[in-house]
């Protein structure tokens, strides 16, 4: 069922480092009609990007903290990506001060453990929207 989204399929990456984090709120995403994408961390974030085109991304906070340079959303914005991408974080903390999450196309944060259905609600009306928009255009 694809209640609230059209005729098409939209297609989430979720990246998330806790396999039992990611299969819960796949379980949930896949009821409510999204096609998902997994990967355990950014370099498999990045792998799957070059195979799928998802309409929005879920990522764990952390999930870059071992890599140097920038973090999978300094790249995609670099690269001209608009997809969503949303935080998912367990530390409210770490993002307090946090600026310049909007301008690299952080589209929200997801405080864990992640309410799924805020999490598909927050999907089905974004991903509604831009839906809209491009029909506009």
């Amino acid at each position: 069922m694809n209640i609230g989204l059209g005729d098409r399929r939209r297609t989430i990456l979720l990246i998330d480092a806790d396999p039992h984090a990611r299969k819960s709120l796949r379980l949930a995403l896949e009821a409510a009609g999204f096609s998902v994408g997994e990967a355990a961390n950014a370099h498999e974030g990045q792998r799957t990007l070059q195979r799928i085109t998802p309409h929005a991304i879920l990522a764990e906070l952390m999930i870059d903290a071992a890599d140097h340079g920038m973090t999978l959303p300094e790249r995609l914005h670099a690269q001209g990506s608009t997809i969503p991408y949303y935080i998912l974080s367990a530390g409210s903390e770490a993002l307090m001060g946090a600026i310049g999450l909007h301008e690299l196309g952080v589209a929200g944060v997801f405080l864990k453990p992640v309410d799924a259905a805020i999490v598909v609600q927050a999907l089905r009306t974004r991903l509604a929207l831009r839906q809209m928009d491009a029909a506009d255009a």
